[in-house]
């Protein structure tokens, strides 16, 4: 897991130095998960990392790397008097935009872009209570919109999961965690 991480770095950075804007961030998430019992249901987390953008024109390419935290409730125990806990999903969270300018480009003062793509989130925070009924690794696909004012931008991504983040039980079926994403951040030339 590790040795991933390092490499994933390693390729960010190299796209780095042929970035034209470097993009530190935050923001807030929801997640969303959709599974047959309704066991589990979404609220607020939040993100923090950063992305790179790079490309010419109206089109580019922004890999970025977060730290992220998704906060599950789990409901719909069997019995009412029995309370549990579900612990919240920490980890990497590494997407890669694939955008374009609608109004704009990416050297306006104001600008209009609309930016879909892969993911992957990598559980890093250790629970001993479900480290072993979490999958590890979460992949989706994600589409948004985002608004650059000067050097402030703000953009807003759904996110769906491709695979299920628990497949060790085997009478509940945990879903997919989809995701909505806010987040607004800087945007400095390099």
């Amino acid at each position: 897991m590790k040795t991933y991480l390092g490499i994933v770095c390693l390729f960010l950075m190299s796209f780095s130095l042929q970035a034209q804007k470097f993009k530190p961030s935050g923001g807030l998430n929801y997640s969303d998960v959709n599974s047959s019992d309704d066991v589990l249901n979404g609220k607020g987390g939040w993100q923090a990392g950063l992305g790179v953008e790079f490309g010419e024109g109206k089109m580019y390419v922004e890999p970025g790397i977060f730290y992220t935290v998704k906060k599950l409730d789990l409901t719909g125990s069997p019995s009412p008097d029995l309370t549990a806990t579900f612990p919240d999903l920490e980890g990497i969270r590494i997407p890669v935009n694939l955008g374009i300018y609608l109004a704009g480009n990416s050297e306006s003062a104001v600008a209009w872009r609309v930016f879909g793509g892969p993911s992957v989130f990598f559980l890093t925070g250790d629970n001993e209570a479900y480290s072993d009924d979490i999958q590890s690794t979460n992949w989706g696909v994600f589409a948004g919109t985002g608004l650059n004012l000067s050097i402030v931008f703000i953009d807003m991504a759904y996110e769906w999961s491709v695979n299920d983040i628990s497949t060790q039980f085997a009478t509940i079926d945990f879903g997919r965690t989809n995701g909505f994403f806010a987040q607004a951040g800087l945007r400095f030339e390099l």
